[in-house]
């Protein structure tokens, strides 16, 4: 989770400090938030490796402000592709 850590400690992009301070005020353990924070990060990592995408900031935002609920089924990627939840 140093990838977490660094966007906290930077505020880049300020919507992860917003995010895990919202988690935190609403029960979330710091360990909790950070790891809701991660699968964000995990999501969009995953639509560049494995969908060749580019960063999205606005679909990572809309993910952060989603959480706790992440909406796999729901994800497209920035070239308007569908793309199905793993179970």
């Amino acid at each position: 989770m140093d990838s977490v850590d660094m966007q906290l400690r930077t505020s880049q992009p300020p919507e992860v400090q917003e995010t895990y301070r919202r988690l935190c005020a609403q029960g979330y353990s710091d360990q909790d938030a950070r790891q809701l924070i991660a699968t964000v990060m995990a999501n969009e990592s995953f639509m560049i490796q494995v969908h060749h995408d580019t960063f999205d900031r606005a679909r990572y935002v809309a993910m952060l402000r989603n959480l706790p609920r992440i909406p796999f089924a729901e994800l497209k990627s920035s070239r308007g592709i569908a793309l199905e939840a793993v179970h």
